[in-house]
């Protein structure tokens, strides 16, 4: 039996150790925020925070989690009080098909929130590993700027 905090609240899962993260999360836990693309760290769709951070959680073992602060795009706001950076989003039409959206919104929120102040050259620095297939990449940097210029 695992124990850890997902979006603020205590969970139990009885799952291997060993299944990546995304899978409880999806199928145990029935959050659909993270995406699995690539199974390989490679796409950012599974991006979730772990204590704070944003990591790749296709391939993140739930054992490694266990006892840890895990957040979701669930987690990060509500639809009564989004996140600033998931406003920014709608506000520049930041999403198309959908599926880098969780990706792009994690790990931008853990740009901001780690580098107050952050340029947009550290941005695109900072969102190279999630990739897009729809070409928005130009408005989420411009999102993430945006809720950054607000102190998100």
């Amino acid at each position: 039996m695992a124990r850890l905090t997902v979006n603020g609240r205590g969970v139990e899962v009885d799952v291997d150790p060993s299944t990546p993260l995304i899978y409880v999360l999806r199928n145990d836990l029935a959050l659909n925020g993270p995406k699995l693309g690539c199974g390989r760290a490679q796409c950012g769709a599974c991006t979730v925070h772990l204590d704070g951070q944003a990591i790749r959680s296709c391939q993140l073992p739930l054992g490694e989690a266990e006892g840890r602060q895990v957040t979701t795009l669930e987690g990060l706001g509500t639809p009564e009080r989004p996140h600033p950076l998931q406003e920014a989003f709608l506000a520049e039409q930041a999403a198309q098909c959908g599926y880098c959206t969780n990706g792009m919104i994690m790990q931008g929120a853990a740009l901001i929130q780690d580098q107050p102040g952050i340029t947009e050259a550290e941005v695109l620095e900072g969102m190279r590993g999630n990739l897009c297939r729809c070409g928005t990449q130009p408005r989420v940097v411009r999102a993430v700027m945006s809720a950054a210029r607000k102190g998100a």
